[in-house]
This record gives C-alpha cells, sequence and structure tokens, in this order.
C-alpha cells in the first residue's frame, strides 16, 4: 500500500462528501485507501459515508476523541508508507498525490511534507510554510511586526514569509490541515501527542520528526485549500 488518506470529521457532513470525491478522484491509479475517523458527529456524517462510499474505512468513535487521538486510530491501522492527515473541509487536486508521492519517494530524508494551500478565492494560505514558534518569533507575531514585515527574514518567521510560494524549500512546521507524513519515520518519533485535544499537535510533530534526524518539506503543488471562513480549502 504506497498512501492512506487520513480523515477526523466532526458535524461537517457536507463538506466531507465534497472531499471524499476529490480525495478518490486523486487516488485513481495509486494503491491508496481511504480512513475516516468520526468523533460523535450528530449530523448524519456517519451515514452519508456508509451509503455513499462503502469503499471507506470508517471509525466511527461513541465520543468525541479528539483530533491527535482520532488520528492515531487510523495510522496504527494503516500499512501505507505514506499518510496524509487531511481536515474534512479540503478539496484535493487530481495530480497532487501522485506528484507528492514521486518527491517522497524521492527524497528518503523527508518524514513530512507540507503542500500549497488556498482558501476559497483562491488566496495562499501563509500557513503553508511555517517557521518553528520560538519565543522570539511568538513575539513578533503578537506585537504585529509579523503583519508590517510579513516577508522579513527575523520579524516574518512564523510564516517563513521570506521563502517564496512557489519555491520547494525545507521548512520547520508542517500544517495539520494538510499532512503528508512517511510512516517509517512516525514508527521512530512517535505518533501525534494525545495530549493535545486540538491545536499544536502538529507543531510538536513536525519538532520530534526534525529531532529524529529527518525533514520537513514545503511542496507547492496545490493539494488542498481551507479557509477559515469554512469555504473548502484547496490543496494546490
Amino acid at each position: 500500500m504506497k498512501l492512506s488518506v487520513i480523515i477526523v470529521n466532526y458535524n461537517v457532513r457536507a463538506y466531507l462528501e465534497q472531499c471524499l470525491r476529490t480525495v478518490f478522484t486523486a487516488l485513481e491509479g495509486i494503491e491508496g485507501d481511504v480512513f475516516v475517523v468520526d468523533n460523535q458527529s450528530t449530523d448524519g456524517s456517519v451515514e452519508m459515508v456508509r451509503e455513499k462510499f462503502p469503499q471507506v474505512k470508517l471509525i466511527a468513535n461513541a465520543d468525541n476523541v479528539g483530533f491527535s487521538r482520532a488520528n492515531n486510530q487510523a495510522i496504527r491501522a494503516s500499512n501505507a508508507d505514506y499518510v496524509v492527515l487531511l481536515n474534512p473541509d479540503t478539496v484535493v487536486g487530481e495530480d497532487v498525490f501522485r506528484k507528492v508521492i514521486a518527491f517522497l519517494d524521492g527524497h528518503p530524508k523527508a518524514g513530512g511534507l507540507g503542500v500549497k494551500m488556498i482558501d476559497g478565492t483562491g488566496h495562499f494560505l501563509p500557513e503553508s510554510k511555517r517557521g518553528l514558534p520560538t519565543p522570539a518569533v511568538a513575539f513578533y507575531k503578537i506585537i504585529g511586526l509579523t503583519r508590517l514585515f510579513p516577508h522579513s527574514r527575523i520579524f516574518g518567521r512564523y510564516h517563513l514569509g521570506h521563502m517564496p510560494e512557489n519555491g520547494t524549500a525545507r521548512i520547520e512546521i508542517l500544517s495539520g490541515a494538510c499532512m503528508f507524513l512517511r510512516k517509517k519515520t512516525l514508527d521512530e518519533v512517535g505518533l501525534l501527542d494525545e495530549s493535545f485535544f486540538m491545536y499544536g499537535e502538529d507543531i510538536d510533530l513536525s519538532y520530534r520528526i526534525t529531532l529524529g534526524g529527518y525533514e520537513n518539506w514545503y511542496f507547492p503543488r496545490r493539494a488542498s485549500s481551507t479557509t477559515r471562513a469554512r469555504a473548502p480549502r484547496r490543496a494546490a
């Protein structure tokens, strides 16, 4: 198995259906499978998956176990070379999986990879590439220097604003909205820390990937895009 797509869902049935349609299109010709881990949705998400996507490996939790634990459930069940953690409000470009797999196959030290994400209006999402939020980096963001000098190597490190959005490069932090991971790397550095119920787990895992001697990469092939306004993101 080459790729497992893992989607954690909670009460976003319409987005999930759209996401799954693009995922299966992108998986055509690839040896892969799809997991949906539902965290006790009450909007009919589970029933929709069972009816419209019977090929999905569905894990329907009786409780909301959080983002990290839900993803880990599917990662443990996967036997693929790579997994991608994908938010349900994301749509995937048709060739993204093929291009990412080819890149990862050619870069054995790449433990994690993020793609160029755009929102529903076509605007680049800066969280596609991030630097480690050290105290200084976080301070510059909090006081507004990051916003004033977004392309500065010093003040713009939170979103690595000095790096071109269309250039492939090593980065420090991946976004949990669309995060490709080498299974071998996870076996060595560990899965998502389940003490994080939601938010921050992507920073922790990204940091542990680098501590384990692997690299995180930004690969600007639009593979998924999401918007905070809940219009679907697009992974370009």
